[in-house]
């Protein structure tokens, strides 16, 4: 349904190198560059992009920030986003674990970047043993 999602930083480098860091673990990497003012990340095209904000505004997360729900294929990649992001700058919003008032199944795990954005890597898939 969407097609792609864009979010403000307030320093491109620390930006970049964050999502780098923390999209890996979930099969997510840089795939398009646009200079020092953006770039994007997805698996076949860049759905999830980064950028600084228009010339003369400065960037501001909102009160409660973005929160966007990356698809993680098993338990592990949320365990290994949740570590990356953490290693990368980013702070526990709710480390890995089930949710079960989502359903009996929702394994997730929370970060804020370096921004205040609410990330969350989620697997909708029972434990496999």
């Amino acid at each position: 349904m969407i097609d792609h999602v864009s979010v403000v930083v307030s320093d491109f480098g620390r930006g970049r190198a964050f999502y780098d860091a923390a999209l890996a673990p979930l099969g997510l990497r840089r795939l398009m560059e646009l200079g020092e003012v953006g770039c994007g990340y997805g698996a076949g095209h860049p759905g999830f992009w980064i950028g600084v904000p228009p010339a003369g505004t400065p960037a501001q997360a909102t009160p409660v920030g973005v929160h966007i729900a990356f698809a993680a294929a098993d338990r592990a990649a949320v365990d290994t986003f949740y570590q990356a992001a953490i290693a990368a700058g980013g702070t526990c919003n709710g480390g890995p674990g089930l949710r079960p008032h989502y359903h009996p199944a929702y394994y997730a795990a929370f970060v804020l970047d370096p921004d205040g954005n609410r990330l969350e890597a989620v697997c909708h898939r029972p434990a496999t043993n």
